[in-house]
């Protein structure tokens, strides 16, 4: 190793591999390294890489193709990419968006960056225009990696900011095929404090728009160890992860979790969801673990599960609350047990149902080592069922620094607790069952959903006095999201208007945060004015129960796609 934090590093690694299956002695007795200069890719990884010949990055495609790159080659590959967005101007502290898909270039830049001590700041395909536009302001970023088919979305978005193009050539656009024919021998420009930013993620919160959570090079690198322990990752495993690029998830177990571990990246890339296509590839390519969102696993047991022989050995659960007749399906055609688990964007892995513990059905595990949880009420006392809260002397070290303030400062935590937002029960035997949000945000399949975000695009409708979004429950998804709307004097709650409202969602919004059904409604309050949004919610579960639809209901369902279309028309004159 190349320094002692490297060597603190891996000490503490190879303790929970040790103790993989030793819960209780690895909750009691692991600590985080101490680190003050830290570079994960340059210390840790390229060490790790060296010689290695183990696929470090094994992408699949439905149409029989494949990308497989070594350790080695992946070490060799970030080198070049490094020294060739060092040439284009590239310096530490700048923000680069990453907008790909599931393509080596992807993780090859996120190396790349950390070794020049640059911030990523991700990005999904879905991102529309207005996000775009969002995160290159509150964001500061200054460098753009984007796959070719979403380049034209920058047209509108003009600045004097690097653009680079994965997949082909653009005028206007530098090849990124050309990094590869930089040097590849790296040396970085000075020392990487294990403080600095490293990632800047914009997640749904409470507010209209998305919230700036800002990493470090060690609250996402080293934080992963215990994401690494929960999904029971060892030296030489096939790990499959299904999340899309852009999501913190990812992040979490296509990058640093298995990479922390030795482990292969593996990635199944569909068009769209086949589960006999991923079986099939999961058998042929003899995957070891798999972590899939519930949604994923809903679709999974439509098939007949037995017929896969699979060399499965750890399943995982992520995202969202699973049901437990999918976990009892899954164990009678695999007998394997899918194991659930708990974090946030803010953090790494929190909670989980750890390897060969015992599990309880619904629950979502226990603390994982690292990290002192407790159920808070609003007045810091300890209760059964009340908020997560994350117990910060000593802070642990998979925490973000903070929210990222729109003037591009950092908002410190300085409380003694750090509180989630989410609310969950807690058992005699230390185990723990989410409940739900505090403050009203839900997912939808595995996408977390901000009503107050939704609502505040509602309300730009002329037609739309007042809005509130709740989870209407769906078999597959979770839930989507309804609307529930208070017209405006002079606009009619009718089928008309209606139709308008979903061609301004379609407008305005990425595909995963649309509206999907809508209610003309009055909306329930409190004395104070505030609307009752666990009334609706309780409403539209019954509603969704019963299989009822009211008069004033309406769905994206009820039209054509030629209806739906947004037409271009301004809604305001």
């Amino acid at each position: 190793m190349t320094s002692g934090n490297a060597t603190a590093f891996l000490a503490a690694r190879d303790f929970l591999i040790h103790h993989r299956e030793d819960y209780a002695a690895a909750y009691r007795d692991f600590r985080w390294p101490k680190l003050d200069r830290f570079n994960w890719a340059l210390d840790y990884f390229d060490v790790m890489a060296h010689g290695n010949q183990q696929a470090g990055l094994w992408l699949t495609d439905e149409d029989g193709s494949e990308v497989k790159l070594t350790f080695t080659e992946l070490g060799e590959r970030s080198n070049r990419v490094a020294n060739a967005l060092r040439a284009l101007g590239v310096r530490r502290g700048d923000r680069i968006l990453l907008m790909l898909g599931n393509v080596a270039p992807l993780w090859e830049c996120m190396l790349a960056a950390m070794k020049l001590g640059a911030v990523i700041v991700p990005a999904t395909l879905l991102l529309t225009r207005n996000d775009l536009a969002d995160r290159f302001a509150r964001g500061r970023v200054r460098h753009v990696v984007a796959a070719i088919d979403v380049a034209p979305k920058f047209v509108e978005l003009p600045g004097d900011y690097t653009r680079i193009v994965v997949g082909g050539s653009l005028p206007g656009w530098i090849a990124y095929d050309e990094s590869y024919r930089a040097p590849a021998e790296f040396l970085p420009d000075g020392e990487t404090r294990a403080d600095d930013p490293f990632l800047l993620y914009f997640t749904s919160g409470t507010t209209a728009t998305p919230k700036l959570v800002l990493h470090s090079h060690q609250s996402y690198p080293v934080g992963h160890l215990s994401t690494m322990y929960w999904l029971g990752l060892r030296p030489g495993d096939v790990h499959l992860n299904i999340s899309s690029p852009g999501w913190a998830k990812h992040a979490w177990s296509c990058f640093f979790a298995p990479w922390n571990a030795g482990a292969t990246v593996f990635i199944a890339n569909q068009r769209r969801f086949n589960a006999r296509g991923l079986l099939d590839t999961i058998v042929r390519c003899g995957v070891t673990t798999f972590c899939a969102p519930p949604t994923v696993w809903r679709m999974l047991i439509q098939e007949d599960l037995a017929a896969w022989r699979v060399p499965l050995k750890e399943l995982i659960g992520a995202g969202e609350p699973l049901n437990p007749e999918v976990i009892e399906r899954v164990k009678a055609a695999w007998n394997l047990t899918i194991r659930d688990g708990y974090g946030q964007t803010e953090t790494t892995g929190l909670v989980g149902n750890t390897p060969g513990q015992k599990l309880k059905a619904g629950s979502m595990g226990r603390p994982l080592p690292g990290f002192q949880v407790a159920l808070l009420d609003h007045e810091g006392s300890v209760q059964k069922e009340a908020e997560i809260c994350l117990m910060l002397k000593p802070r642990p070290i998979g925490l973000m620094q903070g929210y990222q303030s729109d003037d591009g400062g950092v908002v410190p935590i300085l409380d003694a607790v750090y509180r989630t937002g989410d609310v969950a029960t807690l058992d005699d035997e230390g185990y723990l069952t989410y409940v739900g949000r505090a403050d009203d945000v839900f997912k939808s399949s595995d996408y977390r959903i901000s009503p107050f975000e939704l609502e505040s695009v509602l309300i730009e409708h002329p037609a739309v006095a007042e809005a509130a979004v709740v989870p209407s429950p769906d078999p597959m998804r979770l839930a989507v999201p309804k609307a529930y709307i208070a017209v405006a004097p002079g606009h009619a709650a009718d089928r008309a208007t209606a139709l308008s409202i979903f061609r301004h969602c379609r407008t305005v919004l990425a595909p995963f945060k649309r509206v999907r059904a809508l209610e003309f409604a009055e909306l329930p309050k409190t004395i104070s004015g505030k609307i009752r949004r666990v009334e609706l919610r309780r409403s539209e579960a019954a509603k969704r129960k019963n299989g009822a639809r009211v008069p004033l209901e309406f769905w994206e369902d009820d039209f054509s796609e030629d209806e739906l279309r947004p037409q271009r028309e301004s809604l305001r004159t």
